[in-house]
């Protein structure tokens, strides 16, 4: 963009918003005016107290990323004095329990996985590095060399200056008090009396974003809390360690065992608590401090010491570290800081205004990074990091209400440290979303996990009862207890029948909206990379891209009449962007208006699959549900029972079988219907847990697991879905050559050897004894019996070549193989082969 470009308004100069400025100016942007309600050096928002830790630790690949961005740029940020705005000290979290020990070579997997320098190390060395520790209670660490301490503050001013000297404004002691839109978009923020125009406007107005966001009538999921940080009385063992008062030299130190964390401070120790009592924080009671009147010790962010709820943690802190046992408490405050539904930030353009993004609930660790990757989506369309972890819309309505925030979030500071189970389901709240079918799960013993709020079957303990019928072969070895966990032998038997009978799986979770008008057609004609004006009853698995050829999600779309479509789609984040795109397209072509609606919650959806499938269907329907009356991805309307059914040919389990859709209010009877009608034929419930396994054994991708917009379809496996046929233009199809072109990595399929190990995903992968790239998706195979591991390795890697999956610190052998391990001639889908028992 040049200087003629929209006009882009920040709201917040903390780190996000400062770095935002100073990274549009790196892509060539200064038309932007930077708005700051408290004065610019000490804004008074969580940056201007944030204790600074930046941990690259991370399950999360762009999460990681964006860290290891903050570090890069704030070492690059050098002040006056000569010294840069990052102190590269290393962090060290140490270990008091074998469980954390164990969970510390875990954590690690994930460094490796993304290229950060990690190691996990003994007692001894964790006294080398931090020799205030109590010898007696630590057992190691994972110790990550390159991380170390932000100096928030100092960096911020740096880029401000920068981003100053480039051409962009910054104005504080202004406060924002309305957003003003017309036809769908942003127009100009309002500042009392002030008006100044605006084309974008960016919040990151930390925990104040949630009042921004209603100006402008977008959801911005996030709860302030307090969070208790204190400094010591000087310790004689730091005299004349460091240089400056606030300095550090050695690592930075989390004690998860205990919800603690310290630094260095001079000749003091810094501690941050996550141990004590949830805080939130109500906006509208925070102090109301003049500019004049905010110092470093006294800002709207930070709230008074509450030292009963320190207690504990300073008896604990003492014990860890007994240098400290003749300290006192110097100074101590309750700072706020953002805490989300599920952890994570809030970043990208609203659903419902065009040109009103978010960069909020970001923490100094990835705050440089995300604002690089804002830039690049005002900029460019697209970031170079993916964002689906922390797309501002990825929440589900019900889940942005202040209700399910704030107890949700309260909860998530409750567990920041806590070892989590990557399928470890919420506590509450629970039963939020069910589908029609709930009642008869639970009659049927379901075992539920929880994902965007629904209740999703894992498995059905009435299946049970047919561990004993399973023929030999069936049944994997024993697991070990962490892959044990949230798993049960039932899956073989839900597998097992699925493979050779018929099976009914709850599908209603899974994200459909329908698209309808005469601009419906071509609307997704050019988001695609399928045909979409293909005759009714046609269905294609087909892509959305970025404009760089990154994947955005994979999804299903059924033309169901001449202006009626419904796609299967992956998440909220889907809808936004077919919302904005149906706006952009009503705009562009007025004779061709087009809605996207979400049906999800007012439809339900049974995928019925197994060999056995047709003799069940056809005793409920006088349709014909033959190969020749409903072939393979084609989709009609029939009646079961009376019922109105959309039934489309899909399965993705890989057997014969439909996807059948009904109103929500007929569902029941629905599901009653087929399940009766089925029992002659053995047909069973069956969950997630043996959809997982089926799924990865025919080879079918999961978006957001197995690939995002940092990959293109080839890399992906993917290409297929991309029809050489479509001349017409579409969303990514210019940069899908050179982007393939330069991949370097590909998603292959791995088995592993010893036909035992179950991997859960993240997990490194070594080549010739170096990490090379990790695991995405895995379960284990009950039909090809052996363990399955999906995962990106270099695109040199050949069928046959020997790898290894670091699990747990440990070495697992694995070989690259063909894909897929299950019916690769696609006879069973086609219902050209239907032999109840496959080899």
């Amino acid at each position: 963009m040049s200087q003629a470009s929209p006009r882009v308004v920040i709201i917040g100069a903390g780190i996000v918003g400062a770095n935002l400025a100073d990274e549009l100016v790196q892509l060539g942007h200064t038309n932007t005016l930077v708005l700051e309600q408290g004065p610019l050096d000490i804004p008074g928002g969580s940056t201007s107290h944030a204790p600074g830790l930046v941990f690259s630790s991370n399950p999360s690949k762009s999460m990681t990323e964006f860290a290891q961005y903050t570090i890069e740029k704030l070492t690059s940020l050098v002040g006056p004095d000569g010294r840069s705005s990052f102190l590269p000290v290393g962090g060290l979290e140490i270990a008091t329990t074998e469980a954390r020990l164990q969970d510390l070579h875990r954590r690690a997997g994930w460094n490796r996985s993304y290229g950060v320098e990690a190691h996990v190390v003994d007692a001894a060395e964790c006294l080398t590095k931090f020799p205030m520790l109590n010898p007696e209670l630590v057992l190691g660490g994972l110790y990550t060399p390159h991380d170390g301490l932000a100096l928030a503050a100092k960096g911020t001013q740096l880029v401000m200056e920068r981003a100053k000297a480039a051409g962009v404004e910054f104005r504080d002691r202004t406060v924002v008090t309305d957003i003003e839109q017309s036809g769908g978009r942003v127009t100009a923020v309002i500042c009392d009396d002030e008006r100044f125009p605006a084309d974008v406007v960016v919040s990151c107005a930390g925990f104040w974003g949630p009042n921004i966001g209603k100006m402008v009538g977008t959801a911005i999921p996030l709860l302030p809390l307090g969070h208790q940080f204190a400094w010591t009385t000087p310790a004689p063992s730091l005299a004349g360690i460091n240089e400056l008062p606030s300095g550090a030299s050695r690592p930075i130190l989390r004690y998860q065992d205990r919800d603690l964390y310290y630094r260095e401070w001079g000749d003091r120790i810094g501690i941050g608590s996550y141990a004590h009592r949830p805080m939130p924080v109500d906006l509208d009671a925070l102090p109301r401090y003049r500019p004049e009147e905010i110092t470093s010790e006294r800002m709207p962010s930070s709230l008074p010491f509450t030292p009963e709820d320190f207690a504990a943690e300073w008896e604990a802190t003492r014990e860890l570290l007994p240098d400290l046992g003749n300290t006192q408490i110097q100074r101590g405050f309750n700072g706020i800081f953002s805490f989300t539904p599920d952890g994570g930030s809030l970043v990208g353009q609203s659903r419902e205004v065009d040109g009103f993004y978010a960069a909020e609930a970001v923490w100094v660790t990835h705050g440089p990074g995300i604002a690089k990757a804002v830039a690049e989506l005002i900029i460019t369309g697209q970031s170079k990091t993916d964002l689906s972890d922390c797309d501002l819309n990825r929440f589900e309505d019900v889940q942005t209400t202040d209700e399910y925030v704030s107890e949700t979030s309260q909860q998530n500071f409750v567990e920041i440290y806590d070892i989590r189970h990557p399928l470890e389901p919420r506590l509450k709240p629970r039963n939020v979303r069910t589908s029609p079918f709930f009642s008869r799960q639970q009659a049927l013993g379901a075992f539920y996990l929880e994902g965007a709020g629904w209740e999703r079957p894992h498995w059905y303990e009435a299946n049970a009862a047919l561990l004993d019928q399973m023929p030999d072969g069936w049944a994997a070895s024993p697991r070990d207890d962490w892959s044990r966990m949230f798993h049960s032998p039932i899956a073989a038997v839900e597998a097992w029948k699925t493979r050779t009978a018929v099976a009914m799986f709850d599908m209603t979770p899974l994200k459909r909206v329908e698209v309808t008008g005469p601009g419906a057609g071509p609307l997704l004609h050019r988001l695609t990379t399928s045909s979409m004006l293909r005759a009714p009853g046609a269905v294609s698995y087909t892509l959305l891209l970025d404009a760089a050829g990154g994947i955005t999600s994979d999804i299903t779309v059924a033309r169901l009449s001449e202006m009626v479509y419904q796609a299967g789609i992956n998440t909220n984040g889907d809808v936004a962007y077919l919302t904005r795109e149906a706006r952009k397209h009503c705009e562009q072509h007025p004779d061709q208006w087009v809605t996207v609606r979400d049906i999800t919650g007012g439809t339900s959806c049974i995928g019925l699959w197994g060999p056995l499938a047709r003799e069940v269907i056809k005793k409920v329907t006088a349709d014909d549900m033959s190969n020749d009356g409903l072939k393979y991805f084609r989709t009609k309307q029939i009646s079961i029972a009376g019922i109105p059914v959309t039934a489309m040919r899909l399965s993705y389990v890989g057997e014969l079988g439909w996807e059948l859709y009904a109103s929500a209010d007929v569902s029941q009877r629905l599901w009653d219907v087929l399940w009766e009608a089925g029992q002659e034929q053995g047909l069973i419930a069956a969950g997630r847990e043996a959809f997982n396994s089926l799924r990865l054994e025919k080879g079918f991708r999961s978006f957001g697991t197995d690939m995002n917009t940092e990959h293109e379809p080839e890399q992906a496996g993917l290409g297929f879905a991309v029809k050489a046929s479509k001349t017409d233009d579409f969303v990514g199809k210019d940069a899908l050559m050179s982007r393939a072109a330069a991949a370097t990595k590909r998603l292959r399929c791995l088995t592993i050897d010893d036909g035992v190990s179950v991997v859960l995903g993240k997990e490194p992968v070594y080549v010739d004894g170096v990490p090379a790239g990790y695991v995405t998706s895995a379960a284990y195979g009950y039909t090809v019996r052996k363990p399955i591991a999906y995962a990106w390795v270099p695109t040199d890697i050949q069928t046959g070549d020997a790898v290894q999956i670091e699990y747990f610190g440990q070495p697992i052998a694995a070989t690259v193989v063909d894909e897929p391990l299950y019916d690769p001639q696609m006879e069973r889908l086609r219902g050209v082969s239907l032999a109840t028992s496959p080899s």
